[in-house]
């Protein structure tokens, strides 16, 4: 199978799976779902990585994020009508609910008080109180993408 093809396959799984599901699957997983070898997959991941599409766990293929999807549990989340996803920063949770076209109760703390900041999405109108403050400019994330 031609590397661009792989690419997109893994690609679409790892999103088809947080979508529908709110969590993101293992690289077995996937090497599973679309019955390929799973150093092949792994290659994928790492791939996928390098080029900015997901991020991995430091040392390893597992999944932080896909973004605007965070593969791990964090303080931001967007809850859907069926599903929730984690989003890995405040940022990212406003785009999940932006990329599916979706209302969403989105759900978030303060990272100075822990106060709650709940806030909506509704048909594309956002209702709330609160800053999200980027202290990385855009151009800068991927530098160090756990910091930003």
């Amino acid at each position: 199978m031609p590397q661009t093809e792989l690419l997109q396959r893994v690609r679409s799984v790892i999103y088809d799976r947080i979508v529908a599901t709110g969590f993101a699957p293992t690289v077995q997983q996937v090497a599973a779902v679309e019955e390929l070898d799973l150093a092949d997959v792994t290659h994928a991941f790492e791939t996928l990585a390098e080029s900015h599409v997901v991020v991995l766990k430091p040392g390893t293929v597992q999944l932080w994020s896909a973004p605007p999807f965070s593969a791990v549990p964090s303080s931001f989340r967007a809850h859907g009508a069926a599903v929730s996803w984690y989003a890995p920063c405040a940022w990212d949770m406003f785009g999940v609910a932006a990329a599916l076209k979706e209302d969403a109760l989105l759900e978030a703390k303060c990272a100075w008080s822990g106060e709650a900041l709940p806030a909506t999405v509704q048909r594309g109108v956002v209702e709330g109180a609160g800053v999200v403050h980027l202290e990385v400019p855009a151009r800068r994330f991927w530098d160090d993408i756990f910091y930003t």
